[in-house]
């Protein structure tokens, strides 16, 4: 089965390097003000990229989009000459965080987007520190979701769960890895994971008839 250049060659090391450089070269796009934001600083460096990816890729890709809606599984996409379709998601991290946990997608919707082997859920990791006046872009990490290791991802409860890195700090990775295997692993935590969930609600039930019978019983 044809897998990706980008992810399958030096391509994708490549290309975060051209990332690196391009948003160390910008200089006037956050004020003095919005600089020590974390939430300023997300929203900027995102608004830069989805504006410029399309001259970042280059000849990488035969078509480039930007226009999602806000609640869209990623913030820009692409589409390689060899048709595989890679749609990326921005997340960055200021260094001296002590703790930051970012949502990444949910399962179910990951598992519907990855019934075509021609699509990949890229992560675009931004990690970068404050030498004020300066924003020092310190690492850009470009990876399909499946190359990231499960040690280091964690799920949310919201839906039908959300994938999140446990600590933006510590990110590991295993380069090349087989979706499948990937895949196979996430069941088996949600496997784990819903069950637990369902204790959970079972005791938030019994909570609440508890304050229900107070209640019935209470006196006007």
């Amino acid at each position: 089965m044809q897998k990706s250049k980008i992810f399958y060659t030096d391509t994708y090391k490549e290309l975060e390097k051209k990332i690196a450089d391009f948003l160390n070269k910008q200089t006037d796009f956050l004020s003095p003000r919005t600089i020590d934001s974390p939430r300023a600083v997300g929203d900027a460096i995102e608004g830069i990229l989805v504006e410029n990816f399309g001259t970042i890729l280059g000849d990488l890709a035969k078509e480039y989009s930007a226009a999602f809606a806000r609640r869209a599984m990623a913030d820009l996409a692409f589409t390689d000459k060899d048709d595989f379709y890679y749609v990326v998601d921005v997340k960055t991290h200021r260094l001296d965080t002590k703790f930051n946990m970012p949502n990444l997608t949910s399962v179910e919707r990951l598992a519907r987007f990855y019934e075509d082997d021609k699509n990949y859920f890229v992560i675009l990791k931004v990690d970068y520190r404050i030498e004020i006046p300066n924003l020092i872009i310190e690492k850009i990490t470009f990876t399909p979701i499946e190359f990231l290791s499960w040690d280091c991802l964690t799920l949310g409860a919201l839906g039908w769960g959300q994938i999140q890195i446990a600590n933006a700090n510590t990110v590991n990775f295993i380069p090349h890895n087989k979706r499948k295997d990937w895949m196979i692993e996430m069941c088996d935590n949600l496997l784990e994971f819903y069950p637990k969930e369902i204790l959970k609600i079972n005791k938030r039930i019994d909570h609440f008839k508890k304050i229900k019978e107070y209640w019935q019983n209470k006196k006007e």
